[in-house]
């Protein structure tokens, strides 16, 4: 061989991988290229199916109603019979105060009304006897009505003496006012109990109304809990003198719970009552799904119901995104599975696919969102008192 042919062979090869180079670009630039392509696509197809028919926040926490627990009257704490983290059913006993000058009140009114209902049956014993009174002036007048008519006819026959005649017609004057005065006193001993009975007497009425209110200012002596929940934040003491509206402790129902998602105003062009949501809870880990949906959107960002609202009319203002929290209510199946605390942080999902509902929660039905018959079952038990007072100091037949 030459050195001429030893030459070429690598001058040959040198040629073929510069032509294979530019064909391994080309592919590599193709891959490159489906990549960003196939990247595209499915970042499209995600937004289009995903991104785009749904709203996430995790500026989320869940809220309750806390009921506060306060004294309806003055009084000295004797007993605490619930204690936080404690379950307390409605009508349930939380604090009990001294109830020594309530008792006594309570003994006073009840007395009270035994002693109305007990004037009145004196009142209609009186006029019952004025009745008699009347009847028996008619009689009397009646009587000597007849003497006069009697000896009338013996005056024209000069039978009997003038000053006779005369004696007579003045005790029938007399008779006529005795029997004016007795009806007079008749009528005056009906005004009292006219038109009614012991039991609905003004003079009973009053006096039951007296006992009822005693009874009661009595049983307050006892602090209810007005629903069913846990005790948080109870800060009575033995020993505290307390005043009406002093908060003593908070009783939370964990049943009726919702979630306040505060949104980005950008996020809630889409966004309507009624839409599903789905709220995870750190509390959970993820590992559990609540189902709840859309019922009404704030009337305001949360800066504008700040304690110190932000004053954007300053020289040194700047943009800030406002957030508005919806209110998510909550399956109470769920709650009653996994139960969540007022407070926790949570992540929600609103679907926004159907977004033709109303941005604005309609009127109220007029029916309360909240109710309890603990202080009404009070008021009943009252009565009930009032009525064995009455029924003990009447006789039979004078109810009716």
């Amino acid at each position: 061989m030459s050195a001429t042919d030893s030459n070429a062979k690598p001058q040959d090869n040198d040629s073929g991988m510069a032509a294979k180079d530019p064909a391994k670009r080309r592919r590599a630039l193709l891959i490159v290229v489906a990549v960003f392509v196939l990247a595209a696509v499915i970042w499209v197809l995600l937004w289009l199916f995903v991104f785009s028919t749904r709203e996430k926040t995790d500026n989320a926490y869940v809220g309750g109603n806390q009921v506060a627990i306060s004294a309806q009257v003055p009084g000295t704490v004797v007993a605490i019979l619930a204690d936080d983290t404690q379950r307390v059913e409605a009508g349930q006993v939380l604090v009990k105060l001294d109830n020594t000058d309530a008792d006594v009140r309570l003994q006073q009114a009840s007395s009270a009304l035994a002693q109305a209902v007990r004037q009145v049956r004196q009142q209609t014993d009186s006029a019952s006897s004025a009745d008699a009174q009347v009847a028996r002036a008619k009689v009397d007048l009646k009587k000597a009505q007849a003497d006069l008519a009697r000896r009338q006819p013996l005056i024209a026959e000069q039978a009997e003496a003038p000053e006779v005649v005369q004696h007579l017609r003045d005790g029938v004057d007399q008779a006529q006012a005795a029997l004016d005065a007795a009806q007079a006193q008749a009528q005056a001993a009906h005004a009292a109990i006219e038109g009614t009975v012991v039991t609905n007497n003004p003079a009973v009425e009053q006096a039951r109304a007296n006992f009822r209110a005693a009874w009661i200012a009595a049983q307050r002596n006892s602090i209810y809990a007005p629903v069913t929940g846990y005790v948080a934040q109870r800060s009575v003491q033995l020993g505290n003198s307390v005043q009406p509206g002093q908060q003593l402790m908070t009783v939370v129902p964990l049943h009726d719970l919702w979630v306040d998602a505060n949104f980005k105003e950008n996020q809630l062009r889409h966004i309507r009552i009624g839409q599903p949501a789905k709220i995870e809870s750190d509390v959970y880990g993820g590992s559990v799904e609540f189902h709840g949906k859309v019922i009404g959107l704030g009337a305001g960002t949360g800066s504008v119901f700040s304690l110190l609202p932000a004053q954007n009319a300053t020289g040194n203002w700047i943009k800030v995104i406002q957030r508005v929290p919806v209110r998510i209510a909550l399956d109470d199946k769920e709650l009653d599975q996994h139960p969540l605390r007022v407070g926790l942080s949570t992540e929600v999902t609103v679907d926004i696919t159907n977004d033709k509902g109303a941005m604005m929660a309609p009127q109220g039905s007029g029916q309360p969102i909240a109710q309890t018959d603990v202080y009404e079952q009070m008021t009943s038990k009252a009565d009930v008192e009032a009525e064995k007072i009455i029924k003990a100091n009447v006789r039979r037949g004078d109810a009716d």
